[in-house]
């Protein structure tokens, strides 16, 4: 998946929520091994040392930390990967109910459209 990022915002910030994404999304599992800062900053089509600058905070919250002969490595702590993915889940439901406002519907109205189109899709699926 391409890094499309923006220059609207900090690149490492943008490279941090990616990384921390997919490790929540489990592309990254629990005590992988990362890519070194050169291969990731390849893909990712940036400087070294930003990718450095977003591995070093990613490692101050404790999403990724790193042995120096061996490399960096995703946490083991399955209880903090879990809590990030519950609270970036719930931001984008925030996100997605203030928008929802902002179009004029209410919070019920939301609700019931997503009971539609749930059903919809599990109707989809099942023919």
């Amino acid at each position: 998946m391409p890094w499309n990022l923006d220059n609207d915002r900090p690149i490492y910030l943008q490279l941090m929520e990616r990384i921390q994404h997919d490790i929540i999304s489990g592309v990254y599992q629990p005590g992988d091994k990362l890519p070194s800062v050169r291969d990731l900053a390849v893909e990712a089509a940036v400087n070294p040392n930003t990718m450095q600058k977003a591995l070093s905070e990613l490692e101050r919250c404790g999403l990724v930390y790193s042995q120096r002969t061996s490399g960096r490595f995703i946490t083991d702590d399955t209880a903090m990967i879990k809590k990030m993915r519950t609270e970036l889940a719930q931001e984008h439901i925030r996100d997605f109910f203030d928008r929802m406002r902002k179009l004029g519907f209410s919070d019920r109205d939301t609700l019931e459209m997503i009971r539609d189109t749930i059903r919809g899709i599990n109707n989809e699926t099942n023919t």
